[in-house]
């Protein structure tokens, strides 16, 4: 039969492409991680009022900050190794459940042991949990593609959830109280929960997929682990890779990560910056541009660790923080000058880039299968640098009276880290468990 008189030539319809779930997982993570990131560091914002309240010391208040940073780091090996048996899901849900939990205690507190327990260990568990590993896991399981992208979004959402968000948790203190901003984390973790369990899944076959980007033939189902069998793997993983050169170094530069980061900028950059009459407010404020522009430093290092030789952007990064930090003492003031704001767009830029590299890096030295639970323990080391920095830099500034010498050590640590990313081997030959 011909085509009817006046009509047109036939319409082919081409199927529509539908979003890989892989992007959505991605999504909620970035989320979750977003969240357990700003609530674990928004202590740093609750000192001074939690102390003018109950009367309480910095010493006190100090111990949990260092109690929180590493447990949260010791938390994530294990936790990479338990994701195995708990599932992906689970652990998010029950660490968002654990956060809401323990900002919820915290209005009955009475001791400086109870603010340990609860925001060092419980906080530090759940948030240890559903940190950088929690989101490396992921990026490892559902893509094969723009891997080194994902890692680095995840790892934007882990530094921009802990700089931007204390401004505002800082202005909720300022009008309502600590306890209000405790209440408030707590609301926003619980109303997380159904978008997490409705969203995330463990693995892409668990709905019939495949990873984005095709089938990862480095990664096979196997048996799935009991929680003991899990445990003791993080362990013989750790026993067999410590002393390799990659894992050396890896590790320790990591831990001056931590310190140069987490430990002295988030821990002492508001007091430091009080010290010098700038107001509380402003320095927050000062973290929230750190924050915005890490989100582009982060995503940045993804698209560069999928291009480029990770060894010599570890390099870079640790090269370019050292500058910033030894420039610290000369720029802060009370007001905000430009070479501040140029410090504080470096600090940005560098926070979390070092993250896709140092996870690509694990990865390529010792497996697809182990490569999870090696960059656990290298981000143990990270915040185990962290907790000792925040000690050090507090006891720095007792000792002398200001933050000069914390700053000169950080800025030390952070050249020699760049030293040490040049030494990285290509690969670390591990034998099979």
């Amino acid at each position: 039969m011909g085509t009817p008189a006046g009509a047109g030539p036939e319409l082919v319809r081409r199927p529509r492409r539908r979003v890989h779930r892989a992007w959505a997982v991605a999504g909620v993570t970035f989320l979750v991680l977003l969240a357990s990131a700003a609530f674990r560091s928004s202590l740093g914002v609750l000192l001074v009022p939690i102390e003018d309240d109950l009367g309480w010391t910095r010493t006190d208040t100090s111990i949990a900050v260092s109690v929180n940073l590493v447990v949260y780091g010791i938390a994530a090996p294990f936790a990479a190794a338990l994701l195995e048996r708990i599932g992906v899901r689970r652990t998010a849900v029950a660490a968002l459940v654990l956060i809401a939990a323990g900002c919820l205690g915290t209005l009955g507190m009475s001791a400086p042991w109870q603010l340990s327990a609860l925001w060092g260990v419980v906080i530090g568990v759940a948030t240890g949990s559903v940190a950088l590993v929690f989101g490396a896991i992921v990026a490892n399981r559902w893509f094969v593609a723009r891997r080194g992208l994902v890692v680095g979004l995840l790892g934007a959402a882990w530094a921009t959830g802990q700089l931007i968000f204390l401004p505002l948790l800082a202005a909720i203190v300022d009008t309502w109280g600590w306890e209000a901003a405790s209440i408030t984390i707590a609301v926003v973790c619980v109303a997380l929960v159904p978008l997490v369990a409705g969203v995330l899944r463990d693995h892409p076959r668990d709905v019939g997929l495949e990873p984005y980007g095709g089938a990862d033939e480095s990664v096979t189902a196997g048996e799935v682990p009991s929680a003991w069998s899990a445990v003791l793997s993080a362990l013989v993983i750790l026993k067999e890779v410590a002393l390799t050169r990659s894992f050396l170094l890896l590790a320790g530069t990591f831990f001056v990560c931590g310190w140069t980061t987490n430990g002295i900028i988030s821990s002492h950059f508001v007091p430091a910056a009080h010290d010098h009459g700038m107001p509380a407010t402003t320095a927050a404020g000062l973290l929230a541009v750190v924050g915005v522009f890490d989100i582009v430093g982060t995503i940045g290092s993804g698209w560069l660790t999928d291009r480029f030789d990770p060894r010599l952007l570890l390099a870079a990064y640790y090269t370019l923080r050292g500058m910033a930090l030894l420039a610290v003492p000369a720029v802060l003031a009370p007001g905000v000058e430009p070479p501040l704001l140029v410090i504080v767009a470096l600090f940005g830029l560098d926070w979390v880039a070092t993250v896709p590299p140092t996870v690509i890096l694990c990865r390529t030295a010792f497996g697809a299968e182990r490569g999870g639970v090696v960059f656990g323990w290298v981000f143990a080391a990270h915040m185990i640098g962290a907790g000792v920095a925040a000690a050090a830099s507090g006891a720095l500034r007792a000792a002398s009276g200001d933050y000069t010498s914390a700053w000169l050590l950080a800025g030390a640590l952070a050249i020699a880290a760049a030293v040490g990313s040049l030494a990285l081997p290509r690969k670390e030959p591990v034998p099979a468990a």
